[in-house]
């Protein structure tokens, strides 16, 4: 009765330890074939190209569009005016754009919004080129901006002058404009300035485009600057001046 008993345990045994040597071995066959398609999948030739991309893949019409918009870095203004370091914001209007102002402009630092005004002269996209050129124009109709604008002139004017020599034609039409709006509220403080600026408009009026407007902005400069502009900065890069014009 013991033996059969034995026995009977022993073949039970026997049977669960059979049992489970067939489930590790199907865990182990199972685990085998994962591990040769992994390394399959990975030793595949589209697989190595995506790990280690050839030179020839970057010509790939596919992943480049040659048509497309390139991305590039914003400009130093369009950079602050994005995280509200101007503190306007552009107002479409039905018929002509203004700015809306955080707090009254006569209440601002000129220092350093002014100069950040000017800097922004020489943008060429929308809304960058309406916010500094109305902003500037702005900022200098305040009351006190005279005094709050002399200290700033030797700052001022190698902004200006860099717009003054850009090669694009709305962006030196935007540097004159503030170069005269500038000589309205400082007078004669810009006088000595002025030689830094001439040599760029002179050579801009060989453009006959330019010619008119260039020799109106000249007019205002004498006339705001008086009869020291004239004489000690304007005559050296121009030949003649009588009471109605400049002339070359």
């Amino acid at each position: 009765m013991q033996k059969s008993e034995c026995h009977g345990g022993v073949q039970l045994r026997n049977r669960k330890a059979a049992n489970g040597d067939q489930r590790t071995s199907s865990s182990v066959h199972r685990t085998t074939v994962q591990q040769s398609s992994s390394s399959s999948s990975t030793s595949s030739p589209e697989t190595a190209r995506k790990l280690h991309p050839r030179p020839s893949d970057k010509l790939n019409p596919k992943t480049i569009n040659p048509f497309g918009e390139q991305s590039r870095a914003p400009s130093a203004f369009a950079a602050i005016y994005s995280k509200g370091g101007i503190p306007c914001r552009l107002v479409h209007g039905s018929v002509k754009h203004r700015l809306q102002w955080e707090c009254p402009p006569e209440n601002l630092p000129f220092d350093p919004l002014l100069i950040t005004l000017a800097e922004g002269l020489r943008e060429t996209r929308h809304p960058y080129t309406f916010v500094s050129k109305e902003g500037f124009r702005e900022l200098l109709l305040v009351p006190g901006a005279s005094e709050k604008a002399v200290p700033l002139l030797p700052r001022l004017i190698p902004v200006l002058k860099a717009a003054l020599v850009h090669l694009d034609d709305e962006v030196f039409a935007r540097g004159l404009n503030a170069l005269v709006q500038l000589s309205v509220v400082v007078g004669p403080s810009l006088n000595d300035h002025l030689k830094h600026l001439l040599t760029s408009l002179s050579k801009r009026l060989r453009d006959k485009k330019f010619k008119e407007p260039i020799t109106s902005a000249l007019q205002q400069l004498e006339q705001h600057g008086g009869n020291v502009s004239k004489t000690s900065f304007l005559k050296p890069h121009f030949l003649y001046f009588d009471s109605t014009k400049w002339t070359v």
